[in-house]
């Protein structure tokens, strides 16, 4: 039986408000005392919820409701522990965030601890807090792949900079699942004794931005970039180092010439001219590992004109011709991180992608490309090194994307080809057309879909299957 509990405080209300009206309560102050907003209270699971707990799974995303729990016959100390039933590989998977409606200050401690066990050694996927609502997640951390064994031990994760916590609801989270066949399942996970700690054993900070790396890209006028591979890394009492991933509100970012770009909170950078500006940043008055030089070029040259007749042509996106069918250019895969946008720069509409690992073009209506010999693509990089890969799916005769989710390949009467799109030149168009061959050469009536993968950051124009 689930066993919920949150504390009303209305009568601490109350009481404390009817303090404040009698003159028996009041007393002076000095000039110095600075008054916290809200409770420093760190505590949020000590054999039951803490003050206005409460829990929430991720049920959109898939996880099950009924796979946590308070169990009454298993702690680390005290009398209760948090449970987790992680499910086996296509049953769905355990995630939800804690979260308060009684907001703390958490700015006094430096860590999350807590105890965790498994009824098999495990490592769990992604575990931390912050994750809020009401500030849209602005200051979460998360701690990837932890493991845990089938016994009882302490966990820490760092608070990269403890100040910016005064208004905090966002106090715990957690998603585990089996990903693929094969993968830990069905298996029992316990938490107990969480709360915020002063340790005062967090030291040596080492943030990072773009994984410590100094890259450097080519870009233009009003394109934008998100800085990924954020991270904050703490050595602890045990000696061992802690990396944890951490939203960008708590770093500083810079610029080095804010009229060729600049950076926001979010660490968006958008180019506003023509030049070079060096992004860095700092967390907590240490400057952060890892670089980003913009390279403006300018604005945008357009993609060769296409001169294929239209009578030629089934177009999915290009302002050369009219579409064959309308498209989703933003499917919204699951794990999928890619922010997928259309602009027009230059007079010329383009789809712009950022952090890409996998997205899709869905048509609306299959497109009849038998008469049809290639797919032309135009692909424009701005950093070296970029590859993208492409999918051309047949969706068959039920007209359904069908896929083994092991192997990623077509099932049923569903047929693909696949291509890479390499040697990509920097800061300027390529051009490919790809023979319409292989598992489609004979079945190309019920095309589909376009499956994208790599970049991570990459811009299309012109899409559409022709014969000469």
């Amino acid at each position: 039986m689930k066993n919920y509990k949150t504390i009303n405080f209305r009568s601490i209300l109350l009481l404390s408000l009817a303090c404040t009206l009698m003159m028996g309560c009041e007393r002076e102050f000095s000039e110095d005392v600075e008054f916290a907003s809200f409770p420093p209270n760190g505590d949020v699971f000590l054999d039951t919820f803490s003050a206005g707990l409460n829990y929430f799974p991720f049920v959109d995303a898939g996880a099950d409701p009924e796979a946590f729990s308070v169990d009454t016959n298993e702690a680390f100390e005290g009398e209760a522990s948090m449970r987790f039933d992680v499910p086996a590989f296509g049953n769905g998977f355990v995630g939800a965030t804690f979260n308060t409606t009684a907001r703390r200050d958490l700015s006094g401690f430096d860590a999350l601890t807590f105890y965790a066990k498994a009824s098999q050694a495990a490592s769990i996927n992604s575990i931390g807090y912050g994750i809020s609502g009401e500030t849209n997640n602005k200051f979460q951390v998360t701690a990837n792949n932890l493991n845990v064994s089938t016994r009882w031990e302490k966990y820490v994760i760092p608070i990269p900079d403890p100040s910016k916590l005064i208004n905090e609801t966002g106090l715990f989270w957690i998603a585990e699942g089996a990903s693929f066949e094969g993968d830990e399942g069905g298996y029992v996970l316990w938490l107990d004794e969480i709360k915020f700690e002063k340790l005062g054993t967090v030291a040596q900070p080492q943030p990072a931005i773009l994984g410590g790396e100094a890259i450097s890209e080519q870009t233009f006028i009003g394109s934008s970039i998100t800085l990924n591979g954020l991270t904050q890394t703490f050595n602890l009492a045990d000696g061992t180092n802690q990396t944890v991933s951490i939203a960008p509100s708590y770093f500083n970012f810079e610029s080095s010439d804010i009229g060729v770009a600049t950076v926001n909170e979010l660490g968006r950078v958008n180019v506003l001219g023509e030049g070079t500006a060096n992004i860095t940043a700092i967390l907590a008055g240490v400057r952060a590992e890892g670089s980003l030089e913009i390279v403006s070029n300018g604005v945008l040259q357009p993609a060769p004109t296409p001169t294929q007749p239209q009578a030629n042509v089934a177009s999915i996106f290009s302002d050369a011709y009219a579409n064959a069918t309308e498209s989703n250019f933003s499917p919204g895969f699951g794990g999928s991180t890619t922010e997928t946008s259309i602009a027009t720069l230059n007079d010329n509409a383009v789809v712009s992608y950022v952090n890409n690992n996998f997205t899709g073009i869905l048509f609306n209506s299959p497109v009849d490309a038998s008469g049809l010999s290639f797919l032309h693509i135009d692909v424009y990089v701005q950093q070296s090194g970029t590859e993208v890969g492409i999918q051309i799916r047949d969706v068959g005769a039920n007209q359904t994307i069908e896929t083994d989710v092991n192997t990623g390949l077509p099932i049923g009467d569903d047929r693909d080809l696949r291509f890479d799109l390499t040697n990509l030149a920097v800061g300027q168009w390529t051009s490919f057309d790809i023979p319409l061959g292989g598992d489609l050469a004979t079945q190309k009536n019920n095309l589909g879909a376009l499956i994208l993968v790599g970049g991570p950051n990459f811009i299309l124009d012109n899409i559409y299957f022709y014969t000469e």
